[in-house]
């Protein structure tokens, strides 16, 4: 089953939503060109909210729709960047750290109430929220300069400088690409290329005009201004933001293993083993402690102490604080149980159920006769705060796993698997190739099994993720987590904006789509909303929410316990922005009732379709 767009809004449709749509600003730090990309498809083709996309890029030069080649004068990679086509309009500009990229993926209104967009319009709208926001910064000599697209100083002098490149894709009523603005870009970058393939004008920054201001301070500036212009009225706004931070050296993409660090602890090998011995037992330093000295346990590791200060987290319910009776899982040991426990001792695979510690082990393996597949290892490459999952230096991959997995799978008489794996940043492919074969096992084993994969971002790697959606699981499914503001204190080795771009390609693929949330690290039910909608607006058909439990001392800490009519909000208000399924209750998990949610979301599909 697939999903398919809806139509695009007609003018009268387009009036009448105008007042109450909402305006969804987010500021989602460094960003690659794309899965920036790869976001605003997702939120231009399925979202029916506005967005502004608010980012900075790594060094790449684009190239617009009439961009001519002989404008890039050197060879990228030897300057640090990437090349890369792209969809909008223009010629050949350069992104990169301290320019302030903008995208804004709106409902543009029609001429004159019809129903084709005012381009001309729009780009002006588009260049006056540059011009205003440099105004308020203190740089006033700015405006247009006949002929030449973009925002400029001095326009009118005889030496006009371009502060601000504007390039915009308009189809059916809606914007993408949008603004670039420098603030405090290495200026060097541009004199690889002729900018916008203009060669007799110079290019100029905030900073280069004497204005200090920090990134931060641009961005508040600027999503005021936009707030002014493009949601009036009191119409709905909304703003969610990763952690500011500033760049640690080594810190950015580096697999945890990569550190010698577990899950919020560093992690030293046994004195008699090599450090890259895969037999090496994990050996904790003396951590810290939470609470007096008659009762402290070990606690979370500095870093992930000050990650959790940088998102605003202080605090939390102390380890031994007693559960509520609504997290107390029924224990259920029948012979449904021990049959599946028995199965997956003989062909020695792992699950999931047993290595993160799910509540619901015995309600699933006993009941539902169902478990997730953990492949690729039991060794994960990352440390996320809330996982209980083996961080040590990951082994040789096994490559009789998949056809163990398929014979579990046809021995159970599964008719939905459920599949996912560690994170392998180690392996050039990133595992997927193990998890395609997975899946390709499982159908020819057992012809008419649905197959669900619980996938990594992969990195964000095309290739990777293009060999695991080739596969054709019935259903694709990869978490975001945490809200945006979170992300980083949860799962420093991956980003908001990847996951969801992960979410928009899979969709893109004609997957049915599914990610999940944990709640309860002192996220808002204002903030789980806002992920909702994002979730949504790249398509996404299920949902899952849970609460989140502490595995170990060392472990992000539990902010709050959220009630079980909580819960019920959160569903709620994710299939009212158009969810086709949200499982979301105290212990669900991103596997729990996965069969009943893919079946129901199936049916809403179906029902979309014929009402749309």
């Amino acid at each position: 089953m697939s999903t398919v767009p809806l139509p695009p809004l007609g003018p009268t449709e387009q009036r009448e939503r105008a007042s109450s749509r909402p305006l969804r600003l987010r500021w989602l730090g460094t960003v690659p060109y794309h899965e920036a990309h790869a976001l605003q498809h997702g939120l231009f083709t399925h979202g029916r909210d506005d967005w502004l996309l608010l980012l900075e890029h790594p060094h790449v030069y684009t190239l617009g729709a009439s961009a001519s080649t002989e404008h890039v004068l050197v060879d990228p990679a030897s300057v640090g960047a990437e090349l890369v086509p792209t969809d909008r309009g223009g010629d050949v500009t350069y992104h990169g750290p301290g320019q302030l990229v903008g995208y804004p993926i709106l409902t543009v209104p029609g001429k004159r109430g019809g129903g084709m967009a005012d381009t001309v319009a729009y780009v002006r709208s588009v260049e006056q929220l540059v011009i205003d926001t440099l105004a308020s910064l203190g740089l006033t000599d700015v405006g247009r300069l006949r002929d030449y697209p973009g925002v400029w100083v001095e326009p009118n002098s005889s030496a006009p400088r371009k502060i601000a490149a504007i390039g915009v894709r308009l189809t059916r009523g809606r914007s993408m690409h949008g603004f670039a603005l420098n603030v405090a870009p290495d200026m060097a970058m541009f004199g690889h290329i002729v900018p916008c393939g203009i060669a007799d004008k110079a290019v100029t920054s905030l900073a280069e005009e004497g204005i200090d201001a920090s990134m931060a301070e641009v961005v508040d500036v600027l999503a005021q201004h936009a707030i002014a212009r493009w949601a009036p009225d009191g119409r709905p706004v909304e703003r969610a933001d990763v952690v500011w931070r500033s760049p640690r050296a080594g810190d950015d993409d580096l697999a945890p293993f990569s550190r010698g660090e577990g899950a919020g602890t560093p992690v030293r090998r046994a004195a008699d083993h090599g450090p890259d011995e895969p037999g090496a037992a994990p050996v904790a330093p003396p951590p810290l402690v939470e609470g007096p000295p008659e009762t402290a346990v070990a606690g979370p590791s500095l870093r992930l102490r000050g990650r959790l200060a940088e998102a605003g987290v202080a605090g939390g319910l102390a380890v031994r604080d007693r559960k509520p009776d609504w997290l107390r899982a029924p224990v259920r040991l029948g012979p449904g149980v021990r049959r599946l426990e028995q199965t997956v001792r003989d062909l020695g695979l792992v699950t999931v159920c047993e290595e993160a510690g799910c509540p619901n082990r015995s309600e699933c393996w006993g009941d539902d006769g169902t478990a997730t597949f953990m492949i690729n290892g039991e060794r994960c490459t990352r440390a996320c705060g809330f996982c209980l999952v083996d961080t040590r230096r990951p082994e040789p991959l096994d490559p009789t796993e998949p056809d163990r997995v398929a014979e579990a799978v046809a021995r159970m008489g599964l008719g939905f698997a459920v599949v996912t794996t560690v994170a392998r940043d180690d392996l050039p492919d990133e595992g997927a190739a193990a998890m395609a074969a997975t899946v390709a096992a499982i159908h020819a084993r057992t012809p008419g099994v649905q197959v669900e994969v619980l996938i990594s971002d992969c990195r964000g790697r095309r290739d990777a993720l293009d060999t695991i959606f080739a596969s054709r699981p019935e259903v694709l499914n990869h978490n975001v987590e945490t809200v945006p503001r979170l992300q980083r204190a949860v799962r420093p080795s991956a980003g908001y904006a990847r996951s969801l771009s992960v979410l928009a390609r899979a969709k893109d693929a004609g997957l049915v789509t599914k990610s999940g949330l944990v709640v309860g690290m002192g996220e808002t039910d204002d903030e789980v909303a806002a992920t909702l909608a994002d979730l949504a607006g790249v398509g996404v058909d299920i949902v899952t929410i849970g609460q989140y439990l502490r595995p170990t001392s060392h472990h992000l800490p539990v902010h709050r316990w959220v009630t079980p009519a909580q819960f019920d909000e959160y569903r709620r208000a994710g299939e009212s922005m158009g969810l086709a399924h949200v499982e979301s209750s105290p212990l669900t998990r991103s596997s729990y009732h996965a069969r009943q949610a893919s079946a129901a979301a199936g049916t809403a599909v179906e029902d979309t379709r014929v009402t749309a």
